[in-house]
């Protein structure tokens, strides 16, 4: 059987996993050239329907909290996405943004105490190294705002992984999930309305689907899944599954688009694999012993790591 802890990591990679599925979701169902409305639909509902189910709102600090988490989880770093994507080619954007497990394991060194270690900092360097392998083209071209606004999505997100284990919320996890999609489509709303304009005005089945999936299935389901990952594991921990997102992308491309794969990408997807597993395996301290089963009453039993 799976450990505790075992069992919590894999749920949790479901969320990045699901994320992995956007693009795919995008191009093949949604209305084109609309990347800030996807996202805002993607937040707003989602939010407003986990508002519905839990019946809870904020409380005291956590008002402006939530609109803090938010932000830097959902609107700040959506929007500076929409802009790196615009602006560069996407292996360029996934490659700065494979940089975030070194940077929330910076700011949980400050900001959480964690320990940084050099295990950690070359599980951080190998997957950097394989998500490149797996997305960056030879030819790629650079922008200086492309890759200014790609960094700062990396950092908003890794700056709201760590405040999201620092500020733990008295509510349910679903609850305080609703209250930062609320807060991130309402960042976003402004934004879409002003670079987008109205939404269209006639939407395919297809659309409602693709919107429909990624409410539900890409926010609502994938935020709650994570933000639970981050409430039992370490930040750093967590962070290192959102490399998954482009091992899916890519091999839905290759299995639904029929896109061809090469062997250095192939190589990269192994060493990404790698990465995560080195990052989540626990390295036992010199000199720790495992404790012998005592003669009388149930072993204490740790339902999450130590950080």
């Amino acid at each position: 059987m799976l450990s505790n802890r075992t069992a919590l990591i894999l749920v949790t990679a479901l969320a990045p996993a699901i994320w992995g599925t956007t693009y795919l979701v995008t191009t093949e169902l949604l209305p084109p050239d609309r990347p800030l409305l996807a996202s805002v639909l993607r937040a707003l509902p989602a939010g407003l329907l986990l508002l519905v189910l839990t019946r809870r709102l904020p409380e005291g600090t956590w008002w402006w909290r939530a609109l803090v988490l938010g932000t830097l989880n959902i609107g700040a770093f959506f929007a500076l996405l929409f802009i790196a994507a615009y602006r560069l080619p996407g292996g360029v954007a996934a490659t700065v943004g494979a940089l975030q497990p070194l940077i929330v394991a910076g700011l949980a060194a400050g900001l959480l105490a964690e320990r940084l270690t050099v295990r950690t900092i070359v599980a951080a360097g190998a997957g950097l190294a394989g998500v490149s392998l797996l997305v960056l083209r030879a030819n790629a071209q650079l922008d200086t705002i492309g890759v200014a606004a790609a960094l700062g999505g990396a950092v908003a997100m890794a700056t709201g992984v760590v405040l999201s284990k620092r500020w733990t919320s008295p509510a349910p996890v679903l609850a305080t999930t609703g209250w930062q999609l609320v807060a991130g489509g309402l960042v976003l709303l402004p934004v879409t309305l002003l670079v987008e304009g109205p939404p269209p005005a006639e939407l395919s089945a297809s659309n409602l689907a693709g919107y429909a999936y990624l409410t539900i299935i890409g926010s609502a389901l994938a935020y709650a899944l994570w933000f639970r990952g981050i409430r039992a594991l370490s930040p750093t921990q967590v962070t290192f599954l959102g490399l998954l997102s482009p091992v899916v992308a890519t091999t839905l491309g290759w299995l639904v688009l029929g896109q061809h794969l090469t062997a250095a990408q192939l190589l990269g997807g192994f060493v990404v694999l790698a990465a995560l597993v080195v990052a989540q395996t626990r390295r036992r301290t010199p000199g720790s012993r495992t404790p012998r089963p005592q003669p009388a009453g149930p072993a204490p039993v740790s339902l999450s790591p130590t950080h």
